[in-house]
């Protein structure tokens, strides 16, 4: 069995101006997602806006930088993971074709990455 990291990228302007009946609805698809792929998620998490974000970088002079805000400012965001743990990565691909995205836009996708 090999584990693969599911990062969602997802716009954040599209569910920041959602009503509560959408961000509900796709909880709930979240939610369901998860039920049906429970034997194979070892971890799942939603992350808070990238407005919560906090970089640190090195300085090039032995000290850190740290900065408020994303690492990149991109009209998508990682707005959450989950880690699955599957047979390879076709089976991969099959989960990630399944999770639920919000409002389905086009610009939302997963990246798929195995794990060490």
């Amino acid at each position: 069995m090999a584990r693969y990291l599911l990062l969602i990228h997802d716009r954040e302007a599209d569910y920041e101006a959602a009503d509560d009946t959408a961000r509900r609805a796709l909880d709930v698809a979240h939610d369901a997602f998860s039920r049906e792929h429970k034997d194979v998620i070892v971890a799942s998490e939603h992350l808070k806006p990238t407005s919560t974000a906090t970089v640190v970088r090195e300085d090039g002079a032995g000290g850190h930088l740290v900065t408020d805000g994303p690492y990149a400012e991109t009209k998508e965001a990682l707005g959450g993971y989950y880690i699955i743990e599957v047979s390879d990565l076709d089976a991969a691909l099959a989960v990630a074709k399944r999770l639920p995205f919000f409002g389905r836009t086009g610009d939302a996708a997963v990246e798929v990455r195995p794990l060490f």
